[in-house]
């Protein structure tokens, strides 16, 4: 008996097949950007809670064993939050206000002398550079606030978005033991564990990342607070301060506080003394990559730096700052779905918490 010979060979169907997979998720993957982007109001202050509700859940955790109920434990954890970022966010803005204007001046005097030394653009002077620089920034800057957001609405909507997000973490952190039971009841038949596996995945990687990226970004900025203090670098503090913030910004973030403090110890202390800023921003930085993130970071999602550096351009291109500190997160969480669905299936963790976000 004849069979029908098929039009295409395996391999074009095979080929064709995965097309068809790609071009689907890609679209999937768009509208998702495209949804995030029109309700980023309500988007940005759920994500901000997850991260928060990751950095915070031992500590939840730890009073819950203690014997406090469930809401006055997730308070009390959220008070520790304000208290914590507060008095922090106090720190950093007192030392960059008290030394800003001698890390910029430090700057200027290193690019004039760049200019100088290198005999970059001839007559150019930095001080017009600065000025144009300025400029630049004040129409661009005005114009994009008055399309968007100005003044007093915009420091609105950003105390908004902070309270909205310190109360979700709140119930995040309140109502965690239900994540699984959600998991189950918003899950097609047949696929609730899978889905469970899924969230606890992405949380964990969330959860580690959040953890190691604090401890490695404090470690580096006392490192380096300490270093220029002994080199007796202007700003330092502050300098440090830039270092601890930057830590979220994978790479990117390390490499422009660490240039800005060899500028400065250029500018003020010379050649000899920027070398050895040079060297201490370049031994924590080893430190850092050789020895904390493998210990820190060992149980979390692994990601190449060049998927990194796309994440944070991506990131940067759809929602700016914000979409560079919530990049690589976001796909860390992605790759530890992706992982679960591989095969890999984690073991629960102890204490018969489910570590699944709320929601997931």
């Amino acid at each position: 008996m004849q069979t029908d010979k098929p039009l295409l060979p395996d391999g074009a169907r095979r080929a064709a097949a995965w097309s068809g997979v790609v071009l689907l998720v890609t679209g999937v993957a768009a509208v998702a950007i495209w949804l995030c982007i029109v309700f980023k109001t309500a988007i940005t202050p759920v994500l901000l809670a997850l991260l928060g509700t990751a950095l915070l859940g031992p500590v939840h955790r730890w009073l819950i064993a203690r014997g406090l109920n469930r809401s006055l434990a997730a308070g009390l954890t959220c008070v520790l939050l304000v208290a914590v970022v507060g008095g922090a966010g106090y720190i950093v803005v007192t030392a960059l206000v008290d030394t800003g204007d001698q890390i910029v001046r430090s700057l200027k005097d290193a690019a004039q002398w760049v200019v100088d030394h290198f005999g970059i653009g001839g007559n150019t002077n930095v001080d017009d550079l600065a000025s144009n620089g300025q400029k630049l920034v004040q129409k661009f800057g005005a114009s994009a606030a008055g399309g968007l957001l100005s003044g007093i609405s915009l420091i609105g909507s950003l105390i908004a978005t902070s309270v909205l997000a310190l109360l979700l973490t709140f119930f995040f952190l309140r109502d965690s033991d239900r994540a699984a039971r959600l998991a189950h009841s918003v899950a097609p038949r047949g696929t609730g564990e899978l889905v469970e596996a899924m969230g606890r995945r992405a949380f964990e990687a969330v959860q580690g990342f959040m953890r190691g990226t604090t401890f490695i970004a404090l470690i580096d900025a006392v490192c380096i607070t300490v270093g220029l203090l002994i080199l007796r670098v202007p700003g330092a503090v502050g300098l440090g301060a830039l270092v601890f913030v930057g830590a979220y910004i994978p790479y990117l973030g390390a490499f422009i506080s660490g240039a800005v403090a060899v500028l400065v110890a250029l500018a003020d202390r010379g050649f000899v003394i920027a070398l050895w800023a040079l060297g201490v921003v370049l031994a924590v930085q080893v430190l850092e990559g050789h020895v904390l993130q493998p210990v820190i970071q060992s149980r979390t999602v692994q990601m190449h730096p060049a998927m990194i550096m796309i994440a944070i351009t991506a990131g940067a291109s759809v929602a700016g700052l914000l979409g560079m500190l919530l990049a690589v997160p976001v796909c860390a969480a992605a790759f530890g779905v992706l992982g679960e669905l591989r095969g890999g299936h984690p073991e629960p963790p102890s204490g018969g918490e489910p570590s699944a976000a709320p929601g997931a």
